[in-house]
């Protein structure tokens, strides 16, 4: 038997995808493969690629990562193939717009897609005409799933059962159904009794039960043993603990004016039934907790928020000395003894300080703000003091930027263009002095009508380069514009900064500097600056800016833009 030469067989690729509904139909990613390899030795196709998304949505291809590295493989002409292989359209995609779309952009590349199964090739005459009902046949299909799916689980949380899941913390699965797991159902109690009978808020029960060795166990969706705050706030608001069965608190819906992007939001218009499993607490516990919860969230609105819009100069960009993370703004509100406000003021803290995620930083420290931007604001004025660095910024204000090469690019393709223009206008001239009586009349219109189609081609070519190089070079004018003012008001910055509001202050240090670092300890001299990191160069070299007569500053200076 003769061995087929695979050099002159057709290449193709292989796209498998599944989701979890599928593959109890029996369209598993071996069922696929298996009947796609038969057909490509049926057909003597080389197959050079292998795609799969496995328990991958079809709705849309944005998140299916095999897809997407066969279509810049396809459009890199990486394999030279001729056709993608898919079992059915259906795993190819549900939605019409992105499979249109994708066959598109494969057969701008010479690349045509089989779908084995219903008998589709795209490059036959009504192979487009097929996958353009199927698609949307496919999306229709999809959608009715996914209503068919919400009714059902509707119907299950009517009848009190738990519909699907990861079973919430204090409960494990059995058999579906929600059993309690007494290894973590005491912590549960414990957050209920120390939120309605102790009085403490969310933080205070993170560090309550850390500070008592009551971790969290791990699982499957939570391996950090910390209760943080935000998981403590959830398990206060899930009424599952008291017996219930809620569904559709919160409901994926489509953002408007999109094709695929859904997020979640909250319902009040949710259902709320008695559960079938046994609750860890009495309705009454939970019902209390509600109470303080819907309490303290008004109190936080009354006094917490009273200055919602406030602008903090350096939040995020100060860092923690301890964990590197950014600090940001805080807000302590004092009260009188009888629990009238009194003043507010602002604080730097470390945004792990409270558990938050589960991860912990053990810096206490809570920097004054005022003080904080105060030591930054003086330590810029310092340098702008240095007669170096001074100089230095002068220098780059005066500076002229060099487009000279830009402008040689741009002089090279209009030269080109100008030498494209007269061929073409002599090539047309040509055309219209040929002798329609000469024998050879068809052939030498037709040549010369090719060399036209070839030279519009290349003048198109030069003038989106004319455009690009125009582009670029007013970026970089307008890079170097940008530039020389913000060198400008750090040199004028005493004249400046009364006249800016909030917004234009924490603007003008975001473009200035990327990094403020501090001492863990407040020095003898009363400073927390410890070190300035810029985005763009401030000085010709590394120097030290004295903040007052005893204390000095380190203060980093980049010649190069941070990344």
């Amino acid at each position: 038997m003769t061995k087929t030469n695979t050099s002159m067989m057709t290449k193709v690729y292989l796209y498998t995808r599944v989701s979890t509904a599928v593959q109890v139909d029996g369209y598993s990613l071996d069922a696929q493969k298996a009947k796609m390899k038969a057909f490509c030795e049926y057909n003597d196709y080389e197959i050079v690629g292998e795609y799969e998304d496995a328990g991958i949505s079809g709705k849309s291809i944005e998140n299916r990562i095999a897809f997407n590295q066969m279509m810049d493989d396809i459009k890199n002409g990486k394999d030279n193939v001729s056709y993608v292989l898919v079992f059915k359209l259906s795993r190819f995609g549900r939605n019409a717009a992105d499979t249109l779309s994708a066959l598109q952009t494969m057969q701008d590349f010479d690349v045509n897609l089989i779908c084995v199964e219903d008998g589709i090739d795209s490059s036959k005459d009504a192979g487009k005409l097929m996958i353009s009902v199927l698609s949307a046949v496919a999306e229709i299909e999809r959608e009715n799933i996914r209503v068919q799916t919400m009714e059902g689980r509707m119907q299950k949380a009517r009848e009190g059962k738990w519909n699907g899941g990861f079973a919430p913390y204090g409960y494990k699965l059995v058999d579906g159904a929600l059993v309690v797991n007494e290894e973590e159902a005491d912590a549960i109690r414990t957050i209920y009794d120390l939120n309605v009978n102790q009085g403490m808020g969310a933080a205070g029960i993170a560090r309550y039960l850390e500070n008592h060795g009551i971790v969290k166990m791990p699982r499957q969706n939570g391996k950090t043993p910390l209760f943080s705050a935000s998981l403590i706030k959830r398990i206060i608001k899930n009424p599952v603990y008291c017996g219930k069965i809620a569904y559709g608190r919160r409901r994926i819906e489509k953002v408007r004016g999109t094709r695929n992007d859904y997020h979640l939001v909250n319902k009040d218009d949710y259902i709320l039934v008695d559960g079938k499993h046994e609750p860890l607490i009495s309705e009454e516990l939970w019902e209390q907790a509600q109470i303080i919860r819907n309490g303290n969230a008004e109190k936080y609105k009354r006094y917490n928020r009273v200055e919602d819009e406030t602008i903090h100069l350096l939040s995020g960009i100060v860092k923690c000395p301890i964990c590197g993370a950014g600090m940001y703004a805080n807000k302590c509100t004092k009260r009188k003894k009888d629990g009238t406000f009194y003043k507010h003021f602002y604080y730097y803290g470390c945004k792990h300080r409270r558990s938050d995620r589960g991860h912990r930083c053990d810096y206490k420290r809570q920097i004054n703000e005022e003080l904080l931007d105060a030591a930054v604001i003086e330590a810029i004025t310092q340098l702008v003091q240095d007669d170096r660095s001074a100089k230095f910024m002068k220098s780059k204000i005066d500076s002229k930027v060099d487009v000279s090469d830009m402008d040689a690019e741009i002089e090279a393709y209009g030269k080109q263009l100008r030498q494209c223009n007269s061929k073409r206008d002599i090539i047309i001239s040509d055309i219209d002095s040929l002798d329609v009586d000469d024998k050879h009349y068809k052939r030498r219109k037709t040549d010369l009508e090719n060399s036209l189609y070839r030279l519009y081609d290349h003048i198109e070519e030069l003038e989106d380069l004319i455009m690009d190089a125009r582009a670029k070079r007013k970026a970089a004018i307008s890079e170097k514009m940008s530039t020389e003012n913000i060198y400008k008001t750090i040199v004028y910055i005493d004249r400046f900064w009364d006249k800016m509001d909030s917004q234009e202050r924490r603007d003008f240090i975001e473009q200035i500097i990327s990094e403020v670092n501090i001492f863990e300890e407040r020095t003898s001299e009363g400073q927390w600056l410890k070190s300035i990191k810029f985005n763009l160069p401030l000085i010709a070299e590394d120097i030290s800016i004295g903040l007052d007569k005893e204390n000095h500053v380190e203060t980093v200076c980049l010649l190069t833009k941070s990344s």
